[in-house]
């Protein structure tokens, strides 16, 4: 097996004194598993670095047998780390997409908006800016994994204006006015995830509250649930945003 491919860095473990196993996200074969030989001596770590962009090259005498990884750093995302709100951002969209993913499944959609997700916790001046994109990758994951929202239509009407809410049930959106007799067993619908723009920090928060749902319920239950500790720490931070 020999597999060449521009990749991002989603979750790296230490294997042996020296060694790694890494996790790359590929374009066209998906989230692949690799041993890299040093992967955890010093010099590799600001390479092995979750969000980095890799040139990675996978050899295997078999697809059976874990491959060696070899991996050249393209672009570096590691200074995003020495701020706690993007470091989070990044930490938990990467180790997200490393427990959900079944290994070696083309899902290219997903590695383009997890790119364009790195890349906007990059640019943007703040988190407001690219919290968003998280949260549409967040859906976007939950549709190609089979669980995905339909936001659409009302539930109820059919209507497809002002629509202000969600199913916990079924995942698809209600009107305000068939809603309102049930709002307190409704989610909120943020109205940027429909219209776009740029969120407010109260949007922010019930977009995250939203698809935090569904992800545990539907993604991340048993051993997967460890992972969501990273997702507390991106809420945390975003709450002290919000509440400063």
């Amino acid at each position: 097996m020999l597999i060449r491919a521009t990749a991002i860095v989603c979750a790296v473990r230490a294997h042996g004194e020296h060694g790694a196993v890494a996790r790359l996200l590929t374009p066209e074969d998906g989230l692949l598993p690799g041993y890299v030989r040093g992967g955890h001596a010093r010099r590799m770590r600001p390479v092995l670095q979750a969000g980095n962009l890799v040139a990675a090259e996978y050899r295997a005498r078999s697809e059976e047998q874990l491959a060696a990884l070899t991996v050249e750093l393209l672009h570096s995302r590691a200074g995003l780390f020495a701020e706690p709100l993007p470091a989070a951002a990044i930490e938990w969209v990467t180790a997200l997409t490393a427990v959900t993913l079944p290994e070696g499944l083309s899902y290219p959609r997903l590695h383009a908006a997890l790119d364009a997700v790195l890349s906007a916790i990059e640019a943007a001046p703040s988190a407001r800016g690219w919290a968003g994109a998280l949260v549409r990758y967040e859906l976007l994951l939950l549709s190609e994994l089979g669980f995905g929202l339909d936001l659409a239509s009302c539930a109820a009407s059919g209507a497809v204006e002002d629509l202000a809410w969600v199913s916990p049930k079924s995942g698809q959106a209600v009107s305000r006015e068939a809603g309102a007799p049930y709002a307190d067993r409704l989610l909120p619908l943020p109205r940027f995830l429909l219209a776009g723009g740029e969120a407010g920090w109260d949007d922010v928060r019930q977009a995250l509250r939203l698809t935090g749902f569904f992800l545990e319920r539907d993604l991340l239950s048993g051993p997967r649930r460890s992972v969501l500790d990273a997702r507390e720490r991106l809420l945390g931070r975003v709450r002290r945003l919000a509440e400063g």
